[in-house]
Formats: structure tokens, C-alpha cells, sequence
């Protein structure tokens, strides 16, 4: 009976169960045909064997040729998908005969749909996160099938910022760290590291910083309309915010709007929330900031205590992890849990934890 799997002996195929054992189907249609043609006239014995090479060297030029019409392909056509999206995916770190023991970073990339996660307000600055900590440490790990996503996801981002002018600053910081991180591993480390050809990358830095250009010249526009504007609401309410935010870059961009804005956000108690917020105690009395009345100055200890202290990450929505199953899966969507209660299982997942699962 013929099958297509996976099976540990080959990356698949069609294989056919024969009174000697399983076989390719290739060769079990090879044999038949040798068999059935061993009935009929024997050939000369020089006729078979140059008959005999003569299949073995086109055999062998339809194989190069198939793998390079495939190559081509993928060449061609790299801002589309060549994998299956998938809404979750299966972690699994152990080995069988018929499966390779772990799932890696740049598969686990490939098959969840980041892509239509950026379209997702709540979602955007999670991916955003993830590539910048892939780009940081993780860059040369992936696959080149994997970079290829990262460099089309990141395109798409960028697009996506230019046309609705926002969140311009996050994607600055990213380009900017990925394009330290290609700098020090072309010229530094050497081209061992890289998977492709050292003109791909160099092309991929020239269109980073074309990026880069794109972004500093952007031009936010002024909506003019009759509708009502954050200037127009109560005190209390633009104080009240205020204290929504949880990036200090963004309370200070925010108090350049207006001048009732800016005396809102040098208030002391709301930089001071944002600092409980953020850190613990005992990391405020190492790096304890004083003005010149003795009073604590927490807008500088916030400044101060951000560059030893990571911040709390906070995201709209984020992956869940299940413990019970080890599946990776965006929450909207779920997964075939076959545990009583899914929920109690499922874990949201930072970036930094996605890539940590993913360290054998």
C-alpha cells in the first residue's frame, strides 16, 4: 500500500511495501519495468550497459535541473510565503526515528503568522520586540529561509509605519540595532557566519539605511478637522492619560503638544508611579536621585534607573504557551487542548521567553 510521509529515511515519498520490504517507488516502477522487459528480447550486452549510463546521466540531469527550477523559484519570489502559516505550533524537544528531535527558531518563525500579527494593533509591538532581540543575538541562528521572513516582516513594518505615521521612534531603535549588529558581523566576525552571499548583506544594509532616511524625513500631518482634540478635554482628564502611559519617551513627546500638556507631565507623582511601576524598592536606594531641595527627583531616577534595570514589558496581547500540550499559539485562535481546564495551562509568552524555548 503506498504512502507519503515523513519517514526517518528519507525527507519523503512515495513508498511501496514489496515481498522483499518497503521500497522507493521509483525503483519498485525501475524493477517492475526490468522484469517485465527481461521477458522480451535480450539486448546485446554493449547496447545495455550504454542504455544503462545514458538513463543514469539524464537521471541525473532532470535531478539538477528540478533543484535549480526550485532554487530559481524561491530566488524570484522571496516576498512571498514558500511555508504554511499555521495558527500554533507544536515545541517538541524530543527525537524519534521518524522525526528530528527539536524544533528550532527560525521553523518556529516561519510557520506562526507573523506577518498578519503586525496588522494587529495589539500585536505590533510584541513582534517588534521579538525581531529586535532576534537582531541583538539571535540573527545568525536562523535559516536562510527564516532571514528571508525577517527581512520581508520588517519591510512590511516599515511600510506600515511611513503610511499610518505612528510608533516611528520603535522602528528607529530597531533599525537601529539591527544595522550596528550587520555592521559588526560583516566586517568584524567574518562571512563564515552569514548564510548566503556577503553582496546579499551588504544590499541588505544599503536598504536598512535607505529605511533609516525614509524614517527621519517623515513628515507627521496635521489632520484639520472639526472634531473634537486632546487639547479640547477637561485638565483631569489629559492628566488622567497621562498616567495611562508607561514609556517615559512618550510622556515627554506627549508634553510637547501644548503647554497644558507640559506642565502635566513634569508632575512628580506621575513620574513616580512610573517608576513603582517599572522597578522595586530596593532598586531605588541604589540609585537614589536628589534635587537641590533634598527632594527625590524620580524623572531622573527613571532616566538613571532604565539603563541597569530592565523595564516591565507590557503588550496588548501577546503568544500563550500550553504547558499540558507544548504548543505555541496566539490567543484568539487557540489550539486542540486535550487538557480539562486549557486555560489554567496557557501562559503568555514574552519575546524573550520565545526565543529562550528555542535554546537547546
Amino acid at each position: 500500500m503506498p504512502f507519503l510521509g515523513q519517514d526517518w529515511r528519507s525527507p519523503g515519498g512515495y513508498w511501496v511495501k514489496s515481498d522483499d520490504g518497503w521500497k522507493r517507488f521509483e525503483f519498485y516502477r525501475r524493477e517492475e519495468e526490468e522484469e517485465s522487459s527481461s521477458h522480451r528480447r535480450q539486448p546485446e550486452l554493449g547496447q545495455l550497459q550504454e542504455e544503462s549510463q545514458e538513463n543514469r546521466i539524464i537521471g541525473e540531469d532532470c535531478e539538477v535541473i528540478v533543484k535549480k527550477r526550485k532554487k530559481d523559484h524561491f530566488n524570484n519570489n522571496t516576498k512571498t510565503q514558500y511555508f504554511c502559516q499555521e495558527k500554533w505550533i507544536y515545541v517538541h524537544k524530543g527525537s524519534t526515528r521518524e522525526r528530528h528531535g527539536y524544533c528550532t527558531l527560525g521553523e518556529a518563525f516561519n510557520r506562526l503568522d507573523f506577518s498578519s500579527a503586525i496588522q494587529d494593533m495589539r500585536r505590533f509591538n510584541y513582534v517588534v520586540k521579538l525581531l529586535q532581540l532576534i537582531a541583538n543575538s539571535q540573527l545568525t541562528s536562523l535559516s536562510g529561509a527564516a532571514q528571508k521572513n525577517y527581512f520581508n516582516i520588517l519591510e512590511k513594518i516599515v511600510r506600515k509605519v511611513l503610511e499610518d505615521q505612528q510608533n516611528p521612534r520603535l522602528i528607529k531603535n530597531l533599525l537601529q540595532d539591527l544595522g550596528s549588529a550587520l555592521c559588526i558581523l560583516v566586517r568584524e566576525v567574518g562571512r563564515c557566519v552569514l548564510v548566503g552571499n556577503i553582496n546579499i548583506w551588504v544590499c541588505r544594509i544599503e536598504t536598512i539605511l535607505n529605511w533609516q532616511h525614509q524614517l527621519n524625513n517623515l513628515q507627521i500631518t496635521r489632520q484639520m478637522n472639526n472634531r473634537t482634540t486632546l487639547s479640547d478635554l477637561p485638565l483631569h482628564m489629559q492628566n488622567s492619560i497621562l498616567y495611562r502611559f508607561s514609556d517615559g519617551l512618550d510622556i515627554i513627546s506627549l508634553g510637547q503638544v501644548t503647554s497644558t500638556l507640559h506642565m502635566l507631565s513634569e508632575d512628580r507623582r506621575l513620574w513616580k508611579k512610573l517608576c513603582q511601576y517599572h522597578f522595586a524598592e530596593t532598586q531605588f536606594c541604589r540609585h537614589l536621585m536628589l534635587t537641590e531641595n533634598g527632594c527625590v527627583d524620580w524623572k531622573l531616577m527613571y532616566f538613571t534607573l532604565q539603563k541597569y534595570c530592565p523595564k516591565k514589558e507590557q503588550y496588548g496581547d501577546a503568544l500563550q504557551f500550553c504547558r499540558h500540550c507544548s504548543i505555541l499559539f496566539w490567543k484568539d485562535t487557540g489550539h486542540p487542548c486535550t487538557a480539562n481546564n486549557p486555560e489554567s495551562c496557557s501562559t503568555p509568552v514574552s519575546p524573550q521567553h520565545f526565543i529562550d524555548l528555542f535554546k537547546f
